[in-house]
């Protein structure tokens, strides 16, 4: 449309305006403006790129969990993560109900205090495992005994020790289990209004579903929220993997016990004589006294060694390295 009107259009335009038939406030431009709904009962202390930055985190997590919980209870596990949010503590706490499993734990050196909210049928299953049976739920639901909070603390507390790896990429952290609460009253470790992030995830023990809400408030994360970005995240593992993995893996590697054996020689003999063994019997070998002896890692022929005694020991003094490409 062009933007220079003819006469006929201007003349048009004055018959218009003084027979009012239209008004001026109607052809005046008026400003884009877009107005955002802000609560200020709700403060968005966690952006979108934070909430992104713990699902990677707790998806570590996961990983963590799925590879280490099977060594204690026996049955594959499954574990997912299904979103992460930022809602008021008094909707996490309104929304729990009676009995409930939470565990309270810390993340030194951040202050404050985090909960784990394990489903119900979840707890009952890990129980009904460990206790030696096939990791069925209870039907109905009902108050944990003391007994049970015992087990389960166990596995908590390996739970919350495996935060320690995926949060290395943001900070040094020492976590720790405080206490287990079956009462959500006795699980106020904040002021209600104040905003926490809640990662919920799925948990799969051999058929068993349930939910894990992980309630993580942001006066506890506040000190790190600057390296709660996908960027600092992956630009530190980047620079952490290579040199830190390597470091892990070769020290475990190095506490590895492999057996060592050294073979004094051989002989053969038929099935009539070794039937007929006795005490005091000689086995005539295929090697001399002095002749060097083949010591086997595992089964593979790694030193030649001459044999002799330490301490009132047998022993063998190294006298060749054999490599791999010999």
């Amino acid at each position: 449309m062009s933007d220079v009107l003819s006469q006929n259009e201007i003349d048009a335009l004055l018959k218009q305006l003084s027979d009012g038939e239209l008004d001026m406030v109607d052809i005046e431009e008026k400003p884009d403006v877009r107005i955002k709904e802000y609560d200020f009962s709700r403060p968005s202390k966690f952006s979108k790129e934070h909430l992104r930055t713990l699902e990677i985190i707790f998806e570590h997590f996961g990983r963590l969990l799925s590879s280490n919980l099977p060594a204690y209870l026996r049955k594959n596990i499954q574990v997912n993560v299904i979103n992460a949010e930022a809602v008021m503590y008094s909707e996490f706490s309104n929304a729990l109900s009676n009995p409930v499993l939470l565990g309270i734990g810390s993340m030194a050196p951040l202050p404050g205090n985090f909960i784990i909210e394990m489903a119900t049928n979840i707890g009952y299953t890990i129980i009904d495992r460990l206790l030696g049976g096939v990791g069925e739920p209870l039907m109905k639901s009902r108050d944990f005994s003391e007994i049970e909070i015992s087990i389960l603390e166990r596995i908590f507390s390996i739970m919350i020790e495996l935060f320690r790896e995926p949060w290395s990429n943001v900070v040094e952290i020492r976590p720790r289990l405080e206490r287990i609460e079956t009462n959500s009253q006795f699980a106020q470790i904040i002021s209600p209004n104040e905003m926490i992030a809640i990662i919920t995830i799925n948990l799969n023990i051999g058929g068993v579903e349930g939910l894990i809400n992980i309630c993580l408030p942001y006066i506890t994360l506040e000190k790190v929220m600057d390296k709660l970005n996908t960027k600092y995240w992956f630009s530190t593992m980047q620079t952490m993997d290579e040199q830190s993995y390597s470091d892990a893996i070769e020290a475990i590697i190095t506490k590895a016990q492999i057996p060592i054996s050294a073979e004094l020689g051989r002989s053969r003999i038929t099935v009539y004589d070794f039937m007929n063994l006795q005490v005091g019997d000689i086995l005539k070998l295929h090697q001399k006294v002095e002749d060097e002896l083949n010591i086997y890692v595992g089964n593979i022929v790694k030193f030649k060694a001459l044999p002799g005694s330490f301490s009132e020991q047998y022993a063998v003094k190294i006298t060749e390295i054999i490599r791999e490409e010999e």
